[in-house]
């Protein structure tokens, strides 16, 4: 009997490394990795970690940051979840809980020290949306999320850092109106191309 080796997905998806961590949180929740890349997607998003929802419903950016980032991006829900074109690869693939206060914890760096370099060695991306502090400083070393986005020409169009599309960063994108301006038409732009499509004229939402 010829037996076979589960892919990287599967083994990920079967991944238990941060149960006896999640038990200890406020929310004392098992693990339950989402999964949602498959070599040769254009298009890597690399965000901090599901959220309670997402944890909910095994699927990523199930939630109004998942709204706001498609619309960002100028794509359609469909478009944004097709495996060929779409590659989103968390620096942690479980919801990390909520902490005493109810606040989100970070992303447990065992994690992308288990997976991380083994997922990346499967992807070649064409363009890669580092959503949030922890991925820009994997990505880009250790800089404010303001002072990376800032900067956002120097990584372009290959690389688009942003912040993340919580709306508690509403306040950010009032104060921040060259982010509309300037660097989300260019995001928009880099989507579209990737996708084979005219690049868009429609702006974005701010709020």
């Amino acid at each position: 009997m010829t037996s076979f080796a589960p892919s990287l997905a599967a083994q990920i998806g079967a991944c238990r490394l941060c149960r006896d961590r999640f038990a200890l949180t406020a929310t004392r929740h098992a693990p339950r990795p989402v999964v949602w890349f498959r070599p040769g997607a254009r298009v890597l998003i690399v965000g901090q970690a599901p959220g309670a929802r997402v944890h909910a419903s095994g699927r990523p950016f199930t939630d109004r940051s998942g709204d706001r980032l498609r619309d960002w991006m100028g794509v359609t829900e469909a478009q944004f979840y097709d495996l060929s074109r779409v590659a989103i690869v968390p620096m942690a693939f479980c919801f990390p809980g909520y902490d005493a206060k109810g606040s989100d914890l970070p992303p447990p760096p065992n994690c992308a020290a288990t997976w991380r370099d083994s997922v990346m060695a499967q992807l070649q991306p064409r363009l890669t949306l580092l959503v949030g502090g922890h991925a820009m400083r994997w990505h880009l070393g250790a800089r404010t999320v303001t002072d990376t986005v800032r900067d956002w020409q120097a990584h372009a169009p290959a690389v688009f850092p942003l912040p993340h599309p919580s709306w508690r960063n509403t306040g950010w994108l009032r104060a921040n109106p060259w982010f509309q301006a300037d660097l989300l038409p260019q995001l928009r732009a880099a989507v579209a191309r990737q996708f084979g499509e005219p690049d868009p004229a429609v702006p974005a939402r701010v709020a």
